[in-house]
């Protein structure tokens, strides 16, 4: 199994949902980088459970840095996050094995791992995984000076009107359901000459790592399937000064793969969460049959309120591996 990406920003996560600690080993850090456990605090605050639509499961999320810094500055080493889980409840997921949840990996990894395979709590499919992409990107950040990051929900379920997006969480959760949407992610100041033509372009490279976040089902770059519908007459970016600052922004501050210095724009779609309380049918191993299963556990009724510091971190994660392989 594989769970480690980059070259020169090298991640690396273990463990689960319901395991006694996850961890995050990252390697290419360089020497002389100020980093303690104070720093995580903002971005692990902001995936945290608590607002309105979010699992009822709560973890303390307090990070600890096992190598990598000695006195509060990094060393070259190998810098390893662990963070311990404290609020599991796994009985919740006996009958997983057997009756999987449908549009979850239960399946999936029932096929290609085996029966015996961790699934409590999603075990390392669950976006439980996601509080080490947002430890990694919090360092990512540092080693991006003066790159500013900043992300906003600007759909759900279909709607477009922020007054109405927790009105709109509140009906699903009451409705033991669940809701998807779009997250924008918006970063300023990378600066230019970031990325290569083709295989490692920023689009691929930063797709490759949003992809990997559960739930991600779509990304696109500036304008992306809304700029399809337009000419190129319409569509191009006009250049404005030596600098290549564009009158506007369609290309999401990227040609040909390399950033142009622009702003970098980039739109996730998240699915709906597939664990809710509302009975589905669902194929049973035990008895052979299709049968009702209802789903126990905490889960959220709309993942994006937690999702969108996962996506700056992601989108950090990426132009770290490409700033450090200039």
């Amino acid at each position: 199994m594989n769970n480690s990406f980059g070259n020169r920003f090298k991640i690396e996560i273990y463990g689960g949902s319901h395991t006694e600690s996850l961890g995050v080993k990252i390697l290419g850090v360089p020497a002389g980088l100020p980093l303690t456990e104070a720093d995580f605090e903002v971005d692990i605050a902001r995936r945290r459970s608590g607002a309105i639509g979010s699992t009822p499961r709560r973890e303390s999320d307090t990070p600890h840095i096992v190598s990598g810094v000695v006195d509060g500055v990094t060393t070259a080493e190998v810098l390893e996050i662990v963070f311990y889980n404290e609020n599991t409840r796994s009985k919740d997921y006996d009958k997983l094995k057997n009756h999987p949840r449908p549009s979850h990996a239960d399946l999936t990894a029932r096929h290609k791992y085996g029966e015996e395979f961790d699934l409590r709590g999603g075990g390392i499919f669950s976006g439980r995984m996601t509080l080490l992409l947002v430890a990694a990107g919090v360092v990512a950040k540092k080693l991006l000076a003066g790159a500013t990051f900043s992300s906003r929900i600007v759909e759900i379920a279909g709607s477009k009107d922020p007054d109405m997006f927790e009105t709109i969480i509140a009906a699903a959760q009451r409705d033991k359901d669940s809701v998807g949407g779009v997250i924008e992610c918006i970063v300023s100041g990378a600066g230019r000459d970031l990325g290569e033509p083709f295989f490692d372009s920023v689009e691929s490279i930063a797709a490759h790592l949003l992809f990997s976040v559960p739930a991600v089902k779509g990304v696109e770059f500036g304008s992306g399937f809304e700029g399809v519908r337009l000419r190129g007459s319409e569509r191009n970016d006009v250049v404005i000064d030596s600098n290549g600052t564009t009158a506007t922004n369609n290309e999401g501050g990227i040609n040909g793969g390399i950033t142009n210095g622009n702003p970098i724009i980039v739109r996730v779609a998240i699915k709906p969460t597939p664990s809710i309380a509302q009975p589905q049918n669902s194929y049973n191993f035990e008895t052979q049959r299709i049968e009702p299963l209802i789903i126990g556990g905490r889960h959220d009724a709309c993942i994006l309120v937690r999702a969108a510091v996962v996506v700056e971190a992601v989108m950090a994660i990426s132009l770290a591996e490409l700033k450090l392989s200039l």
